[in-house]
């Protein structure tokens, strides 16, 4: 049960936690209409996909019918993968077909999400995909009865833990996701968006300063220098720092701490926006550069531009507080350049001792 990867990378397509629960919902819901339990079912993906699931621990009961689909999050490293995602549907009253979250899936409590505070978190796409599936069957056997369907996810809560819920103010649960309907391993979009989110909470809480960091060690160092600062200010942007500075000044954040190792911070100062190591190298040659305007002897000078790595280059200079604020104020300079002045900057520089 899983996409072929087309790109060559040889890592499984997954599928994501909106695509589970319409699985499920179709199957509940059919046992609902025939009596019968189902093995597998088709569901359409948002990537304009068909896709086939397995279906687990079905569940007839008089008034209600209950399915689940394993999550397999193919080769990502998705801490979702192996939760069972259920669905119950029953009939309602009522017209129309209401939707809700059960043990394990999330609550919104703050602002800046796409789904309001007070309503579990299941994301538009995948409220778009239960709708329309539950729909479909409903409509296939003419059934005109209003429907209630009821996603959860056992173990979620202790999940959701490891997740960025908590900061983003998602309570008791984990997310149903999904834009595409599949899980792209190591996923570039999924992290942007999680940016974006964390980006938009913050400034719904009224915060108009955010700490970025380049990783964890970084992190964790800013967490211990702005101990005063709420959680939601800090951010793990990993290399996407052009993208997440440009998206801060969208939303109207006045200031920037931007935090990282010296190998990343250098490669700002070179005017590189996406550090990652395949957009982006160390440029040994632009930190001589720095130090030839500092007034190095020639021989520190050599041995910065044949330096092997930025650790290298740091003991050579023993974290000359002079050379890093030269950095500083090159990656200030990029990011005005970037941003129109727009944003006040400020940049850390973290020692490997972290």
């Amino acid at each position: 049960m899983y996409i072929e990867n087309p790109d060559r990378t040889n890592l499984r397509y997954g599928y994501t936690t909106g695509a589970c629960a319409t699985a499920a919902t179709r199957a509940a819901l059919i046992m609902m209409v025939t009596g019968k339990t189902v093995d597998y079912v088709e569901i359409n993906l948002p990537a304009k996909k068909t896709a086939r699931f397995l279906i687990e621990n079905p569940e007839i009961y008089e008034n209600y019918c209950i399915a689940s689909v394993k999550k397999d999050g193919g080769d990502d490293p998705d801490v979702t993968t192996g939760l069972y995602i259920y669905s119950r549907v029953e009939y309602s009253e009522k017209p129309g077909i209401e939707i809700t979250g059960g043990n394990g899936v999330g609550v919104v409590t703050k602002e800046g999400l796409p789904i309001k505070p007070g309503n579990p978190a299941i994301n538009p796409v995948p409220l778009k995909m239960l709708r329309a599936a539950a729909t479909e069957v409903l409509e296939s056997y003419g059934i005109r009865h209003g429907l209630k369907i009821t996603i959860s996810v056992p173990g979620g809560a202790e999940v959701a833990k490891k997740t960025c819920n908590p900061k983003l103010g998602i309570l008791g649960g984990i997310s149903i996701l999904g834009t595409r309907g599949i899980v792209i391993p190591f996923s570039d979009s999924s992290w942007k968006a999680s940016i974006v989110l964390g980006i938009r909470v913050a400034s719904r809480l009224g915060m108009d300063t955010l700490v970025f960091s380049t990783g964890g060690r970084s992190d964790t160092a800013v967490h211990k220098m702005f101990p005063d600062f709420k959680e939601e200010q800090f951010i793990e942007i990993g290399d996407f720092l052009g993208f997440s500075v440009k998206r801060a000044v969208d939303t109207g954040i006045r200031n920037l701490i931007i935090a990282g190792m010296p190998g990343k911070i250098s490669k700002l100062a070179d005017n590189n926006m996406d550090l990652h190591s395949s957009k982006s190298s160390v440029n040994f040659d632009f930190l001589a550069s720095i130090g030839k305007k500092i007034g190095y002897p020639d021989e520190i000078i050599s041995r910065i531009s044949h330096a092997n790595t930025v650790l290298n280059v740091m003991e050579i200079i023993n974290y000359d507080s002079i050379f890093l604020d030269a950095i500083k104020e090159r990656s200030i300079e990029n990011i005005n350049q970037i941003t129109g002045n727009k944003i006040k900057v400020d940049i850390e520089i973290i020692k490997n001792e972290y």
